[in-house]
């Protein structure tokens, strides 16, 4: 009796602790996308590209230094010479080589300020990139907790055919001792049984959609599909703010409308890359270099040239084909463009709003009459359950109660899985995941 009691203990211990290991909340399961989610990752580099991109060299705000050197043989030149002098050379088949080595230095001093307007640009650039990457992290973040949480319903959904299971058990043990008593016809023990079967069949079904619901939540973690784990029992919903809060915050916070507000900056700065086009452009160079050719068979025999030198170029744009003034009118024209997407977004993400505020208001008074039904049909289902057991009712009027039991049972967790899609809605629109 002592190891009964001991190995009891044992289990008893094991199994919460078991389960404990294996717990995933909802919290955990953000946290581990925001580590390992691939799209989060890939969406991190781009935004990681901007950064990098962002310098005063790509901008053109700095010099070009370089080293530049080439060395060549020839074997075997023929030399026709005239001199100044009248005096002729012709040669055969002489060797010759030459060196050239270099360090020279080129600076755009004026652009017509372009470098400036392009190093803002890239700035907005790089600002855009860490917008879309919020954005895209609170798009994973809402796909996890709804996929989290739908595994909770599919939990929830089998939770309540069991329920039912339960009450067929007991529906057919009547229907049996009724039925071996004569009191009651075959038919009915058989319909209960089928019953039974079918509430059976639908657990099993069940559980096979909790397990690709679990694979999915796995998809969006980034590891493997067949880990295993454990989530909460309930669907929490939190309390929202008051609703012209929400529409007022809305335009400064959404990452759809900061993006697109974003990009019609980054538009009116290439607008005004496009206008320095009409501007002189100033260089500056400096160079000190080696020259030097070798001829032992020539006049002169070797001619070397070596020390620094300094210039300038500027460029003034007189005509280019209209490429300047085509390239302006394009920038214009995509301003216009972004500026209309601006606007287009703001409406969108305004409609996506209310909808998801009505949604989240009718969910809730669809939940709160629900819960009642739940109540209701659950005595209703006890009740036709006892009368069974004292021969008032017949078969069919339990089976009626058991299907609206699991109805309403049904409805009740679709209303607050449903419930939670518009909560994490709103969040995601307001930025708040």
């Amino acid at each position: 009796m002592k190891k009964i009691i001991l190995f009891l203990s044992l289990i008893l211990f094991i199994i919460p602790t078991t389960f404990a290991q294996n717990a995933l909340t909802a919290e955990d399961a953000v946290i581990i996308a925001l580590k390992y989610n691939y799209d989060i990752l890939v969406s991190r580099n781009i935004a990681s590209i901007d950064s990098v991109n962002n310098t005063p060299g790509n901008a053109g705000m700095l010099p070009n230094f370089s080293i530049t050197g080439s060395e060549s043989f020839s074997p075997a030149n023929n030399v026709n010479q005239k001199l100044s002098d009248g005096t002729l050379v012709t040669l055969s088949n002489t060797k010759s080589n030459s060196l050239n080595a270099s360090v020279g230095l080129n600076w755009t001093l004026f652009d017509g300020g372009k470098m400036f307007v392009t190093k803002r640009k890239l700035n907005e650039i790089q600002a855009l990139g860490e917008i879309q990457f919020r954005d895209r992290v609170l798009q994973t973040v809402s796909d996890v907790i709804l996929a989290y949480y739908d595994v909770v319903r599919q939990k929830q959904e089998l939770t309540s055919i069991n329920e039912v299971i339960t009450y067929n058990l007991e529906r057919v043990k009547i229907s049996q001792t009724s039925y071996d008593a004569g009191l009651s016809p075959k038919t009915n023990f058989l319909q209960a049984k089928i019953d039974l079967n079918v509430y059976q069949e639908n657990a099993i079904n069940q559980q096979s959609i909790i397990i690709a619901a679990k694979r999915t939540l796995n998809q969006f973690l980034g590891r493997n599909a067949d880990i295993s784990f454990e989530v909460q029992d309930s669907i929490p919903i939190n309390d929202l703010l008051d609703k012209n809060e929400l529409v007022h915050e809305l335009d400064s916070s959404n990452t759809s409308i900061l993006a697109y507000k974003k990009q019609v900056d980054v538009s009116k700065l290439s607008l005004k890359e496009m206008n320095t086009l009409l501007f002189p452009r100033l260089n500056f160079n400096a160079d000190y270099g080696l020259f030097q050719t070798n001829s032992p068979e020539s006049v002169p025999l070797k001619n070397r040239t070596i020390g620094p030198s300094i210039g300038g170029t500027i460029s003034i744009p007189i005509y280019q084909s209209g490429n300047a003034v085509r390239q302006i009118k394009t920038a214009k024209i995509q301003l216009l463009s972004d500026e209309y997407n601006l606007e287009s977004i703001r409406l969108q993400v305004n409609q996506q709003l209310q909808n998801a505020l009505t949604q989240f208001e009718n969910q809730l008074r669809l939940l709160r009459i629900e819960k009642d039904n739940a109540i209701l049909a659950k005595e209703n289902l006890e009740i036709s359950i006892q009368r069974l057991r004292f021969g008032q009712t017949t078969s069919l009027e339990v089976s009626l109660a058991e299907g609206s039991f699991v109805d309403s049972l049904t409805r009740l967790i679709n209303f607050e899985y449903n419930l939670k899609v518009a909560e994490t809605k709103l969040k995601q629109l307001l930025s708040r995941l």
